[in-house]
């Protein structure tokens, strides 16, 4: 799940809206008194959140941010409803261009279209693959059948094993043929993994 963060800068009257109804967000609200204390932060996870600011933005810019992830409210005043209407939509279109594109052992896999690219090739992939993929390529571990039964198909004792074994074949034979690429996802005595 991707956490979602708004940041609000110089503008203390909306944050505080904002932190007397929070409880009733998927997304957390941080509150930057001006943009000197914004830019002064580091360490901050910005891809994927949005950022609020009632002053010129042009400061904000040093940060890399991109303009997407803005948002001015100039036309004053606005019913709260209205304003989380525009959160919320600006907030999903950050996360769908947030899921678009991850990178993946020299791959771009495409979590929104489901298409899997490398060297101007595409290959579409079934929503089971691409949580194999995804899984797989979450840890450095290998994962055996019964780890990626339980967490990928949410174990089932009646669920035969040769079921996981079916999907990473076929997942692999795709990869390979498309490809050329045997080592994609690879097998090991102690389970399967992707490097």
């Amino acid at each position: 799940m991707i956490n979602q963060k708004i940041f609000i800068i110089n503008f203390k009257s909306l944050y505080e809206i904002l932190d007397e109804i929070k409880d009733n967000f998927f997304f957390k609200v941080v509150e930057y008194e001006n943009e000197d204390d914004f830019i002064k932060s580091s360490n901050l996870d910005i891809k994927n959140c949005l950022f609020i600011t009632s002053s010129n933005k042009k400061l904000l810019l040093n940060k890399d941010l991109s303009e997407k992830n803005f948002l001015n409210f100039r036309d004053f005043p606005l019913p709260i409803n209205k304003i989380l209407q525009i959160i919320n939509i600006k907030l999903i279109k950050i996360k769908f261009n947030h899921q678009s594109k991850v990178n993946i052992s020299g791959y771009e896999l495409n979590l929104n279209s489901k298409f899997i690219s490398k060297d101007d090739l595409s290959l579409k992939l079934t929503e089971k693959e691409i949580d194999i993929i995804l899984y797989l390529n979450g840890t450095k571990t290998k994962h055996d059948i019964l780890d990626l039964q339980k967490n990928i198909w949410g174990y089932s004792l009646e669920m035969e094993t040769h079921t996981v074994e079916t999907h990473i074949y076929r997942l692999r034979k795709k990869i390979s043929f498309k490809y050329n690429d045997v080592n994609f996802i690879q097998s090991h005595k102690n389970g399967y993994f992707i490097e």
